[in-house]
């Protein structure tokens, strides 16, 4: 009878060790808990730390609310017709107040049920409002325009869209020979214009060149005068008479001599 008491009294140390372990919970950091009781979903959501809860009849359901990032590759066609393949980056969350209904309405495939699909629709929708060089071209109104629509759409389903980052555009082997060709030809005319305005600037400075010499040329015209003649002529007598050695030519000519000496001597 002692041994029985002592059985049962082990017993119930147990079962009160049961319930009580049965009647906490803890929410690790980084996540919420939706509370469920008999399977029902309840509006309190579990904060991380410590919670207790009704044992057998209350459960926790344990979501991550941190960043999460999903990658997509969307093939869709360009407003001309072009066939663009798109790589995406998209940091998403759940969000915190909510996680609750996005368990009762959706479940924890929330990422194959509603983000992947909201991400191709979204990214298929803007690019086809776009040419393919305008993909390019305007990338960043692109990026922005794909963010508002696919933020709209996950709202919608309780989660929150950070950013998104479009890594690539690939096109088909023809478009981009054809864009290579098209680059080619406009590097080809920018060079054959500036080569142009070269040839231009450089016949412009020959004319410049020629007109001031021309302009030197009248000008050296103008200075010239009898008076500056008659004076340079005299200086070239003067250092002829300077290397003369006093000796008069043995042979003489009809040639008028080619020193005036009546105009070096004073009267």
């Amino acid at each position: 009878m002692k041994y029985m008491k002592s059985i049962i009294s082990g017993l119930i140390a147990i079962v009160i060790l049961v319930v009580i372990f049965a009647s906490v919970t803890t929410v690790a950091s980084g996540n919420r808990g939706v509370l469920l009781q008999l399977g029902a979903v309840k509006p309190t959501i579990l904060t991380e730390g410590f919670h207790f809860k009704i044992p057998f009849i209350q459960t926790v359901q344990l979501i991550e609310v941190r960043v999460q990032k999903e990658e997509s590759s969307q093939t869709a066609a360009s407003k001309d017709l072009q066939i663009v393949t798109t790589n995406v980056a998209v940091n998403y969350s759940v969000n915190p107040d909510a996680v609750n209904k996005l368990y009762q309405e959706i479940g924890l495939d929330y990422r194959s049920r509603i983000v992947d699909p909201a991400i191709a629709e979204s990214l298929k929708a803007i690019t086809a409002q776009y040419t393919a060089e305008e993909l390019i071209s305007k990338r960043p109104e692109v990026s922005a325009k794909v963010k508002d629509m696919l933020g709209k759409k996950l709202t919608k389903y309780f989660m929150i869209l950070e950013d998104i980052n479009i890594k690539e555009f690939a096109f088909s082997e023809e478009f981009n020979k054809a864009i290579e060709s098209k680059q080619t030809a406009e590097q080809n005319a920018l060079r054959a214009q500036r080569d142009l305005e070269r040839i231009k600037i450089e016949a412009e400075q020959k004319i410049a060149q020629a007109g001031a010499e021309a302009e030197a040329l009248r000008l050296k015209k103008q200075e010239v005068t009898a008076e500056l003649i008659q004076l340079k002529q005299i200086e070239v007598q003067e250092k002829a008479l300077e290397k003369w050695d006093g000796r008069l030519p043995s042979v003489t000519g009809g040639a008028t001599p080619f020193i005036d000496l009546n105009g070096l001597t004073t009267k």
